[in-house]
Protein backbone atom coordinates (compact mmCIF):
# COMPACT_ATOMS: atom_id res chain seq x y z
CA UNK A 1 0.00 0.00 0.00
CA UNK A 2 1.16 3.29 -0.90
CA UNK A 3 2.24 5.61 1.73
CA UNK A 4 0.03 8.75 1.81
CA UNK A 5 1.08 12.92 2.19
CA UNK A 6 -2.08 14.26 1.34
CA UNK A 7 -5.83 13.23 2.71
CA UNK A 8 -9.11 14.12 0.66
CA UNK A 9 -12.71 14.39 2.17
CA UNK A 10 -15.55 13.63 0.19
CA UNK A 11 -18.93 14.25 1.28
CA UNK A 12 -20.99 12.84 -1.56
CA UNK A 13 -25.06 13.71 -0.90
CA UNK A 14 -28.35 14.19 -2.25
CA UNK A 15 -28.13 17.83 -2.73
CA UNK A 16 -24.36 18.25 -3.22
CA UNK A 17 -20.91 16.96 -3.35
CA UNK A 18 -17.98 18.58 -1.38
CA UNK A 19 -14.38 17.58 -1.02
CA UNK A 20 -11.44 18.84 0.91
CA UNK A 21 -7.84 18.30 0.68
CA UNK A 22 -5.60 18.70 3.64
CA UNK A 23 -1.66 17.66 4.26
CA UNK A 24 -0.20 15.80 6.77
CA UNK A 25 -0.28 18.45 9.26
CA UNK A 26 -4.54 18.76 8.89
CA UNK A 27 -3.47 22.42 6.92
CA UNK A 28 -6.05 22.22 4.21
CA UNK A 29 -4.79 22.55 0.88
CA UNK A 30 -7.82 22.94 -1.77
CA UNK A 31 -11.76 22.44 -1.90
CA UNK A 32 -14.10 21.27 -4.64
CA UNK A 33 -17.88 21.47 -4.53
CA UNK A 34 -20.37 19.25 -7.60
CA UNK A 35 -23.54 18.85 -7.52
CA UNK A 36 -26.26 16.31 -6.06
CA UNK A 37 -24.19 12.42 -5.67
CA UNK A 38 -26.25 10.13 -4.45
CA UNK A 39 -25.47 6.19 -5.25
CA UNK A 40 -29.01 5.18 -3.96
CA UNK A 41 -30.62 7.00 -6.84
CA UNK A 42 -27.94 6.72 -9.61
CA UNK A 43 -24.48 5.27 -8.90
CA UNK A 44 -22.65 5.93 -11.98
CA UNK A 45 -23.97 8.95 -12.21
CA UNK A 46 -23.33 9.91 -8.47
CA UNK A 47 -19.67 8.26 -9.04
CA UNK A 48 -18.89 10.83 -12.34
CA UNK A 49 -19.77 13.60 -9.63
CA UNK A 50 -17.47 12.55 -7.08
CA UNK A 51 -14.99 12.34 -9.58
CA UNK A 52 -15.28 15.53 -11.18
CA UNK A 53 -15.39 17.30 -7.83
CA UNK A 54 -12.14 15.45 -6.58
CA UNK A 55 -10.25 16.62 -9.98
CA UNK A 56 -11.24 20.13 -9.23
CA UNK A 57 -9.93 19.79 -5.59
CA UNK A 58 -6.91 18.57 -6.33
CA UNK A 59 -6.41 20.49 -9.42
CA UNK A 60 -3.12 22.27 -7.57
CA UNK A 61 -1.26 19.10 -8.21
CA UNK A 62 -0.88 16.70 -4.95
CA UNK A 63 0.11 13.07 -7.03
CA UNK A 64 -2.87 10.37 -6.79
CA UNK A 65 -0.95 7.72 -5.28
CA UNK A 66 -0.15 9.53 -2.75
CA UNK A 67 -3.67 10.58 -1.30
CA UNK A 68 -6.00 8.72 0.70
CA UNK A 69 -9.65 9.19 0.27
CA UNK A 70 -12.22 9.24 2.60
CA UNK A 71 -15.54 8.96 1.15
CA UNK A 72 -18.72 9.69 2.73
CA UNK A 73 -21.75 8.38 0.52
CA UNK A 74 -25.49 8.54 0.61
CA UNK A 75 -27.18 5.43 0.31
CA UNK A 76 -23.56 3.24 1.11
CA UNK A 77 -25.10 0.34 2.83
CA UNK A 78 -22.53 -2.78 2.93
CA UNK A 79 -19.24 -3.46 1.92
CA UNK A 80 -19.66 -4.70 -1.55
CA UNK A 81 -20.74 -1.44 -2.23
CA UNK A 82 -17.99 0.09 -0.79
CA UNK A 83 -15.99 -2.12 -2.92
CA UNK A 84 -17.76 -0.64 -5.77
CA UNK A 85 -17.37 2.54 -5.11
CA UNK A 86 -13.27 2.27 -4.58
CA UNK A 87 -12.92 0.35 -7.75
CA UNK A 88 -14.26 2.91 -9.64
CA UNK A 89 -11.80 5.66 -8.58
CA UNK A 90 -8.29 4.39 -9.24
CA UNK A 91 -4.76 5.38 -8.62
CA UNK A 92 -5.51 6.46 -5.02
CA UNK A 93 -3.34 5.42 -1.83
CA UNK A 94 -6.33 4.26 -0.68
CA UNK A 95 -9.97 4.73 -0.18
CA UNK A 96 -12.03 4.38 2.49
CA UNK A 97 -15.58 4.28 2.09
CA UNK A 98 -18.65 5.04 4.51
CA UNK A 99 -21.92 5.84 4.68
CA UNK A 100 -22.69 9.39 4.86
CA UNK A 101 -23.75 9.49 8.89
CA UNK A 102 -20.51 7.73 9.71
CA UNK A 103 -18.58 10.23 8.13
CA UNK A 104 -20.75 13.42 9.91
CA UNK A 105 -20.31 11.19 13.09
CA UNK A 106 -16.98 11.43 12.94
CA UNK A 107 -16.86 14.58 12.34
CA UNK A 108 -19.36 16.06 14.86
CA UNK A 109 -17.21 13.98 17.90
CA UNK A 110 -13.81 13.33 16.86
CA UNK A 111 -12.86 9.38 16.56
CA UNK A 112 -14.10 8.73 19.83
CA UNK A 113 -17.89 8.17 21.00
CA UNK A 114 -20.69 10.28 20.54
CA UNK A 115 -23.87 10.24 18.39
CA UNK A 116 -25.18 12.32 15.82
CA UNK A 117 -28.67 13.01 13.97
CA UNK A 118 -28.40 14.09 10.31
CA UNK A 119 -31.31 15.93 9.33
CA UNK A 120 -31.17 17.42 5.73
CA UNK A 121 -32.79 16.67 2.92
CA UNK A 122 -32.54 13.05 4.51
CA UNK A 123 -32.53 12.00 7.85
CA UNK A 124 -30.43 9.44 9.97
CA UNK A 125 -29.58 9.01 13.55
CA UNK A 126 -26.05 7.01 14.04
CA UNK A 127 -24.16 6.12 17.26
CA UNK A 128 -20.45 5.51 17.71
CA UNK A 129 -19.94 3.89 21.30
CA UNK A 130 -16.67 1.55 21.76
CA UNK A 131 -16.06 -1.05 19.00
CA UNK A 132 -19.77 -0.48 17.60
CA UNK A 133 -21.65 1.33 14.86
CA UNK A 134 -25.53 1.65 14.90
CA UNK A 135 -27.24 3.82 12.05
CA UNK A 136 -30.68 4.27 12.85
CA UNK A 137 -32.95 5.28 9.68
CA UNK A 138 -31.41 6.60 6.81
CA UNK A 139 -33.66 4.12 4.64
CA UNK A 140 -34.07 6.16 1.90
CA UNK A 141 -36.54 8.59 0.90
CA UNK A 142 -39.40 5.86 -0.23
CA UNK A 143 -38.71 3.76 3.08
CA UNK A 144 -37.49 6.47 6.02
CA UNK A 145 -36.43 9.62 5.89
CA UNK A 146 -38.71 10.97 8.55
CA UNK A 147 -38.00 14.15 9.99
CA UNK A 148 -35.72 15.03 7.07
CA UNK A 149 -36.78 18.37 4.38
CA UNK A 150 -37.96 15.56 1.67
CA UNK A 151 -40.23 14.22 3.61
CA UNK A 152 -41.45 17.26 5.07
CA UNK A 153 -41.96 18.64 1.39
CA UNK A 154 -43.81 15.19 0.54
CA UNK A 155 -46.37 15.46 3.77
CA UNK A 156 -46.98 19.04 2.96
CA UNK A 157 -47.81 18.86 -0.91
CA UNK A 158 -49.53 15.62 0.06
CA UNK A 159 -52.22 18.07 2.28
CA UNK A 160 -52.01 20.37 -0.09
CA UNK A 161 -53.53 18.39 -3.09
CA UNK A 162 -55.76 17.05 -0.66
CA UNK A 163 -56.96 20.23 0.64
CA UNK A 164 -56.99 21.31 -3.84
CA UNK A 165 -59.62 18.01 -4.11
CA UNK A 166 -61.92 18.92 -1.43
CA UNK A 167 -60.73 16.10 1.18
CA UNK A 168 -59.34 18.25 4.22
CA UNK A 169 -60.22 22.29 5.17
CA UNK A 170 -57.68 24.31 2.95
CA UNK A 171 -54.95 25.78 5.05
CA UNK A 172 -53.07 28.80 4.64
CA UNK A 173 -49.70 26.07 3.66
CA UNK A 174 -52.05 24.48 1.33
CA UNK A 175 -52.93 28.27 -0.70
CA UNK A 176 -48.90 28.82 -0.33
CA UNK A 177 -47.83 25.72 -2.08
CA UNK A 178 -50.53 25.18 -4.34
CA UNK A 179 -49.45 28.20 -5.99
CA UNK A 180 -46.43 26.87 -7.54
CA UNK A 181 -48.63 24.51 -9.58
CA UNK A 182 -51.61 26.91 -9.87
CA UNK A 183 -53.57 24.93 -7.95
CA UNK A 184 -53.81 22.34 -10.64
CA UNK A 185 -53.90 19.03 -8.99
CA UNK A 186 -52.97 17.02 -12.74
CA UNK A 187 -50.15 19.16 -12.58
CA UNK A 188 -48.88 18.22 -9.12
CA UNK A 189 -48.97 14.53 -10.16
CA UNK A 190 -46.74 14.95 -13.11
CA UNK A 191 -44.54 17.01 -11.22
CA UNK A 192 -44.22 14.12 -8.81
CA UNK A 193 -43.44 11.63 -11.00
CA UNK A 194 -39.86 12.63 -11.85
CA UNK A 195 -39.61 14.17 -8.65
CA UNK A 196 -36.35 13.86 -6.70
CA UNK A 197 -35.83 13.99 -2.89
CA UNK A 198 -33.90 17.49 -2.98
CA UNK A 199 -37.15 18.74 -5.12
CA UNK A 200 -39.34 17.54 -2.27
CA UNK A 201 -37.17 19.54 0.38
CA UNK A 202 -36.68 22.11 -2.01
CA UNK A 203 -40.06 23.38 -0.24
CA UNK A 204 -38.81 22.70 3.45
CA UNK A 205 -38.16 26.97 3.67
CA UNK A 206 -41.00 28.07 2.50
CA UNK A 207 -43.17 24.97 5.11
CA UNK A 208 -41.22 26.30 7.84
CA UNK A 209 -42.22 30.02 7.15
CA UNK A 210 -45.65 29.31 6.99
CA UNK A 211 -45.83 27.65 10.65
CA UNK A 212 -44.14 30.09 12.00
CA UNK A 213 -46.76 32.07 11.02
CA UNK A 214 -49.35 30.21 13.17
CA UNK A 215 -50.68 28.49 10.86
CA UNK A 216 -51.88 25.20 12.30
CA UNK A 217 -51.79 22.78 9.31
CA UNK A 218 -48.13 23.76 8.60
CA UNK A 219 -47.30 23.46 12.04
CA UNK A 220 -49.11 19.93 12.66
CA UNK A 221 -46.86 18.60 9.77
CA UNK A 222 -43.48 20.44 10.86
CA UNK A 223 -44.62 19.12 14.40
CA UNK A 224 -44.93 15.32 13.09
CA UNK A 225 -41.04 16.09 11.78
CA UNK A 226 -39.74 17.19 15.42
CA UNK A 227 -41.24 14.30 16.65
CA UNK A 228 -39.48 11.78 14.42
CA UNK A 229 -36.07 13.70 15.21
CA UNK A 230 -36.74 13.45 18.58
CA UNK A 231 -37.28 9.65 18.19
CA UNK A 232 -34.04 9.32 16.92
CA UNK A 233 -32.04 11.63 19.75
CA UNK A 234 -33.88 9.15 22.17
CA UNK A 235 -32.69 6.08 20.52
CA UNK A 236 -29.37 7.22 20.15
CA UNK A 237 -29.18 7.81 23.40
CA UNK A 238 -30.52 4.48 24.77
CA UNK A 239 -27.60 2.73 22.49
CA UNK A 240 -25.11 4.61 25.03
CA UNK A 241 -24.65 7.95 22.85
CA UNK A 242 -23.68 10.67 25.54
CA UNK A 243 -22.86 13.49 23.23
CA UNK A 244 -25.13 13.94 20.63
CA UNK A 245 -25.14 16.52 17.67
CA UNK A 246 -27.04 17.59 15.33
CA UNK A 247 -26.25 18.30 11.96
CA UNK A 248 -27.80 18.91 8.29
CA UNK A 249 -29.16 21.78 6.80
CA UNK A 250 -32.42 21.70 7.86
CA UNK A 251 -31.35 20.48 11.23
CA UNK A 252 -30.43 23.95 12.90
CA UNK A 253 -34.33 25.27 10.95
CA UNK A 254 -36.52 22.10 12.62
CA UNK A 255 -34.47 23.06 15.97
CA UNK A 256 -37.03 25.66 17.26
CA UNK A 257 -40.29 22.96 16.91
CA UNK A 258 -38.29 20.23 18.82
CA UNK A 259 -39.10 19.32 22.38
CA UNK A 260 -37.31 21.96 24.67
CA UNK A 261 -35.69 19.20 26.53
CA UNK A 262 -34.71 17.51 22.66
CA UNK A 263 -33.45 20.79 21.60
CA UNK A 264 -31.17 21.26 24.85
CA UNK A 265 -29.43 17.97 24.59
CA UNK A 266 -28.08 18.38 21.06
CA UNK A 267 -24.85 20.56 20.26
CA UNK A 268 -23.41 21.41 17.71
CA UNK A 269 -21.12 19.20 15.51
CA UNK A 270 -17.09 20.29 15.68
CA UNK A 271 -16.32 19.09 12.30
CA UNK A 272 -18.18 18.40 9.46
CA UNK A 273 -18.70 14.93 7.47
CA UNK A 274 -15.92 15.72 5.05
CA UNK A 275 -13.37 16.34 7.71
CA UNK A 276 -14.82 13.21 8.83
CA UNK A 277 -14.32 11.44 6.03
CA UNK A 278 -10.10 12.50 5.98
CA UNK A 279 -9.98 11.21 9.78
CA UNK A 280 -11.41 8.35 8.74
CA UNK A 281 -9.01 7.94 6.17
CA UNK A 282 -6.09 8.40 8.28
CA UNK A 283 -5.75 12.25 7.92
CA UNK A 284 -5.44 14.77 10.91
CA UNK A 285 -7.06 18.29 11.40
CA UNK A 286 -5.04 21.71 11.79
CA UNK A 287 -6.31 23.08 15.41
CA UNK A 288 -6.49 26.27 14.25
CA UNK A 289 -9.08 25.46 11.64
CA UNK A 290 -12.34 26.90 11.86
CA UNK A 291 -15.31 23.87 11.76
CA UNK A 292 -17.18 24.23 8.30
Amino acid sequence: MATAQFFLGVDGGATRCRARLRDSSGRELGRGLGPASNIYLDFDEAMQVVRETIKSTIAAGAPRQEIAVGLSLAGLSDDKEAERVSSALPGFARIVAVNDAVAACVGANGLGDGGLIIAGTGSAGIARVGARTTIIGGRGFWLGDDGSAARLGESALRATLRAIDGLEPMSGLAQALGRHFDDDPLRMSRWAADARPSDYGAFAPQILDVARSGDARAREIVGEAASAIAALANALNALGAQRIALAGGFGEPLRPFLPPDVAKRLAAPRRDAVDGAILLAGGTLAEDAACP
